[in-house]
């Protein structure tokens, strides 16, 4: 069966140190030197295992090839995945930076992304990143994704410089979304925890898929699916956290009256609209999911290139009980479906 990994990052070698000559763009390096070093797309070669280092610290959670996109695509044919979902790094969208910043930050990025597309697009599906600290420009910017790049959408993270996506301050980019038919993916980037996130790995172990379950509660209880129900919107890592606790949520709206404000029913059925990827490490969470939610609405991840990813992202599916024509939709079919082919 084909399989569609729509959880996986690049970054673009046109963002990098080398060629933005900018002191805040992450520097991918080659270390173990065997040869001497080249550079190629503003990445340096030097042979051994790759880092990358971005804002005066290595970040070491990234595990294989996080620039070069034929190496990417060799890695993941290697493993059975056919085509990618790419989306940038979450530390490179740039909530915290002034608008212009921002989006030639994004643009750039975009731009590189719609390349790839167009020189590898029985391959690739590209989804691209916007300012989302400003409204009008985050509009502009996703409809310019969606009618001259080529891309899918965008991927946005969970909150914005401590805004959590079911803010009134949001609702014209999910407007703009629901009536451009874009693809939504939300990933975590910091917010909950606070200190304790430094010890034990827990801001990545714990505090990312909290940051999901956070923000997906509040678009649900915000009455956003309500008020758009045709946004197509992903929750990576299976949704964090919220499934297990989804029936909370249902118990709020029955006991609470602020917590049925703006929605006229149950929060589990606005759950449901999501759709979700794999990512959750364990064959029985995903099968729980998958009964939660629908086999429609689960499709097959990676979180490529990072240590909490998953190397065969099929696996896990192959590995649930069920008819091969359910599993089928897993693996391919419903990507192919919400992505357009």
């Amino acid at each position: 069966m084909a399989v569609i990994d729509v959880h996986a990052h690049i970054i673009v070698p046109e963002i990098t140190r080398a060629i933005t000559g900018d002191d805040w763009s992450p520097e991918v390096v080659w270390e173990n030197v065997r040869r001497n070093g080249d550079r190629q797309n503003g990445v340096r070669r030097n042979g051994g295992r790759q880092f990358v280092t971005f804002e005066g610290k290595r970040i070491s959670s990234a595990l294989r090839e996080f620039c070069d996109i034929e190496t990417i695509l060799a890695e993941q044919d290697r493993v059975g995945v056919d085509k990618l979902v790419l989306t940038p790094w979450s530390s490179l969208f740039r909530y915290e930076a002034d608008v212009a910043t921002s989006l030639q930050v994004n643009q750039v990025q975009n731009e590189a992304l719609a390349r790839l597309v167009a020189a590898y697009g029985e391959q690739i599906v590209g989804l691209g990143t916007v300012p989302m600290q400003a409204g009008e420009t985050a509009v502009t910017e996703l409809t310019r994704c969606m009618q001259e790049l080529g891309l899918k959408g965008v991927e946005i993270g969970t909150n914005v410089n401590g805004k959590y996506l079911g803010d009134a301050a949001f609702r014209p980019f999910w407007a703009a979304a629901e009536a451009l038919g874009a693809v939504v993916q939300i990933h975590p980037v910091p917010g909950i925890g606070g200190a304790t996130n430094r010890e034990y790995y827990l801001w990545n172990a714990f505090a990312n898929p909290a940051e999901t379950a956070l923000t997906a509660s509040h678009m649900i209880l915000s009455g956003l699916l309500e008020a758009h129900p045709g946004l197509k919107i992903c929750l990576v890592h299976g949704g964090g956290h919220l499934p297990y606790q989804i029936g909370r949520l249902d118990r709020a709206y029955e006991m609470r009256p602020e917590a049925r404000k703006h929605i006229s029913q149950r929060p589990s059925y606005y759950f449901k609209q999501f759709y979700f990827d794999t990512v959750v490490h364990s064959v029985q969470a995903l099968a729980y999911l998958v009964a939660l939610v629908g086999v429609e609405r689960v499709m097959v991840g990676s979180d490529y290139p990072f240590d909490m990813g998953v190397e065969r992202p099929a696996d896990i599916v192959h590995a649930l009980n069920l008819p091969e024509a359910e599993k089928a939709k897993l693996l391919y079919e419903n990507a192919g479906r919400l992505f357009g082919g």
